[in-house]
């Protein structure tokens, strides 16, 4: 059962890339007027990325930590493929509500515009939310203690040390607009937080 989430994850991750590609190329080609890259903001990508990516590709690939292994379950791998599917699907319709908005470090982009629609009309972060979801699924997906959880960490460092900076950004750039659209969404789960 175990084999089954590490192969759930795997085309998860798969299938990820594949939504993330054309929007990364084209995003190559729009000037950015500013950005806000920092340690703290390349310290959150590199959680991110070695929580929700490495780590968990180390361990589908060896087996490593074995020792923090536990017995897998259907629902486990039932519940973590829905949440897995759950991000995806946030994670494609954010980019494509942000088309050339989108970056990802903090940087506004020529012709930058506010974006309140589909995802966005309820939370203010949906990539964030994709990616709390990915940790989510991985949880359930891969049944052992450090690979499993490694996503939820990485996504926490990565969401608190820059939402606060990426919300700022905003405000500088779009003012009272932006300031009227946080009151009237939440950051990352709709109609909770």
């Amino acid at each position: 059962m175990a084999t089954v989430g590490e192969i759930a994850w795997v085309l998860g991750v798969v299938a990820w890339y594949v939504i993330r590609y054309p929007f990364e190329r084209r995003a190559k080609r729009v000037r950015v007027v500013s950005g806000r890259r920092s340690p703290s903001d390349m310290i959150g990508l590199a959680a991110a990325l070695f929580g929700l990516g490495i780590l968990p590709g180390i361990y589908v690939a060896t087996g490593f930590p074995k020792g923090a292994d536990y017995p897998a379950t259907v629902w486990a791998i039932v519940l973590g493929t829905i949440a897995f599917l759950a991000a995806l699907w946030v994670f494609r319709i954010s980019h494509k509500e942000l088309g050339r908005n989108w970056s990802i470090t903090l940087e506004i982009r020529e012709q930058h515009k506010l974006i309140s629609t589909g995802p966005y009309a309820l939370v203010r972060h949906p990539m964030y939310t994709s990616f709390l979801l990915m940790g989510v699924g991985q949880a359930f997906l891969l049944s052992n203690w450090v690979a499993g959880l490694a996503g939820l960490v990485g996504f926490a460092v990565l969401f608190f040390l820059r939402v606060d900076k990426e919300e700022r950004m905003m405000m500088e750039n779009f003012g009272a607009r932006y300031q009227a659209y946080m009151e009237r969404t939440k950051r990352l789960v709709p109609y909770l937080y």
